[in-house]
């Protein structure tokens, strides 16, 4: 890999050497799984699931310059889930001896032996599991060493206090590195494991002007280091990001368009998928509930959950269950196509699993065909929304309400920093009203979107 001297990123180092080696191969991690399955099934398990797995890493911060916090990681831990019937008992343990898997094996099957029968526990159906699956480029081990990282940090913080003069301090810029391999196995036959890796920058700080000091930060996050943003430009949007709410005001209570970053559009959709998630559904406790086949959106509206994208950091081949995933619509023109489900909750509901044991995965709104200036234009006075505060979010009802942070805009223009605010409205019908989706698409995370647009919410100030 080449890199730009603006850059600095230290080389990839291969899968097996390096600063990121693993202590456990495939190999050994496939055989602690197997042997804990045959222990189980020989304690008198009906059925078994177990997950070994084993990380490396690093997490380095820095304050003016000095190293405040340095990490190395080296975890591992062996979980499993045995069933005696329809009795479920779980356990698990970080010690890789053979003893410790006995007792860990022993102390499920005590547990299970206690508990009382669910009609609905069990295992997937077998007709789901993942037979085969692509390579998904989710392993791309980075050569950072500790000095390295000290190095990078140390550029991160100075290309913020050298951008603006108003920048007098630094919470700390931060430089994180992980290496992961898991197995997972069962007695269906299934076993299965990947190598991922998960990589960021990032840094915040604090501005003063005569009004007062103002804190923002900036981060990047990559399964390939290659893929991270450079580290001065880190810096220097950390700054950016924190000068621009210097001289931040109140607004007086009205009802507005709201605009929010893509940052903050992410929590949107994130409500969204909590309320189609298999246990809001059969909990009844979701403000969407029984909405299969509802317009939930405006008709132009498309969600899709992708979690065979090549390099996403939500990426996976097969669940937490074996179960494999697939990509497929959530919302197709507007309307609700899906839960998202686990098999527990596909049998509460009575429907099929999707491939959903620990989540959506790479959630993906279809963007327009409007940049973020010219979504700005398009609502011309309102307020775009750059930080949330707090959890106001009524996951039942749907009842909107929080602290929120941004630009109060004029004839499509950021006229002046606003703070200490509350947005408030109600999801579905914010849903609804949603006007337009940014093509300014922010992948660093599981969720993918773009800023989105929403005709009016109440802002309330003083």
């Amino acid at each position: 890999m080449s890199t730009s001297p603006e850059r600095a990123i230290p080389e990839p180092v291969s899968q097996e050497d390096g600063v990121q080696a693993l202590s456990h191969s495939p190999d050994s991690l496939q055989t602690r799984v197997q042997r804990t399955l045959e222990a189980a099934r020989e304690r008198g398990a009906s059925d078994v699931q177990a997950v070994v797995s084993h990380s490396v890493g690093l997490e380095l911060g820095v304050r003016k310059g000095e190293i405040e916090t340095l990490e190395h990681e080296r975890d591992q831990s062996l979980s499993l889930i045995v069933y005696f019937g329809q009795s479920k008992g779980a356990a698990s343990t970080t010690d890789f001896s053979d003893q410790a898997l006995i007792d860990t094996v022993e102390a499920a099957c005590r547990i299970a032996r206690y508990t009382e029968p669910d009609p609905y526990a069990g295992m997937p159906d077998p007709a789901f599991k993942a037979s085969e699956w692509d390579d998904l480029d989710l392993d791309h081990p980075w050569g950072c060493s500790a000095a390295e990282a000290t190095e990078l940090a140390r550029t991160i913080e100075a290309a913020g206090f050298a951008a603006d003069e108003r920048i007098e301090n630094s919470e700390g810029a931060s430089v994180s590195t992980r290496r992961a391999i898991a197995f997972l196995g069962d007695s269906q036959g299934f076993m299965g494991g990947y190598r991922s890796t998960r990589h960021s920058l990032s840094c915040a700080l604090v501005a003063r002007d005569a009004a007062g000091m103002q804190r923002d930060y900036a981060y990047t996050v990559a399964r390939h280091a290659e893929d991270l943003t450079a580290a001065e430009q880190v810096g220097r949007e950390a700054a950016e990001r924190t000068v621009r709410r210097l001289g931040g005001r109140k607004l007086s209570t009205r009802n507005c368009p709201v605009l929010f970053a893509p940052e903050m559009a992410r929590t949107l959709i994130g409500s969204f998928t909590r309320a189609i998630a298999g246990p809001s559904q059969y909990r009844e406790s979701s403000f969407l509930l029984n909405a299969i086949g509802e317009n939930v959106f405006p008709a132009w509206m498309q969600i899709e959950e992708r979690p065979q994208t090549p390099r996403a950091l939500g990426s996976a081949p097969f669940d937490g269950e074996g179960v494999r995933t697939r990509n497929r619509p959530l919302i197709a023109d507007g309307v609700l196509q899906s839960y998202t489900l686990d098999s527990y909750a596909a049998r509460r509901l009575g429907l099929e699993a999707t491939g959903n044991a620990g989540g959506a995965r790479n959630v993906t709104v279809a963007p327009g065909d409007k940049d973020f200036a010219a979504l700005l234009a398009e609502m011309g006075t309102g307020f775009l929304v750059t930080e949330l505060i707090g959890q106001g979010v009524n996951p039942v009802t749907g009842d909107y309400s929080r602290g929120a942070a941004g630009f109060w805009v004029e004839n499509g223009e950021l006229q002046y920093p606003v703070e200490e605010i509350t947005i408030a409205g109600n999801l579905k019908d914010m849903f609804q009203r949603m006007a337009a989706v940014g093509t300014d698409v922010d992948r660093r995370g599981n969720i993918h979107t773009g800023s989105i647009l929403i005709e009016s919410m109440t802002v309330a100030g003083d």
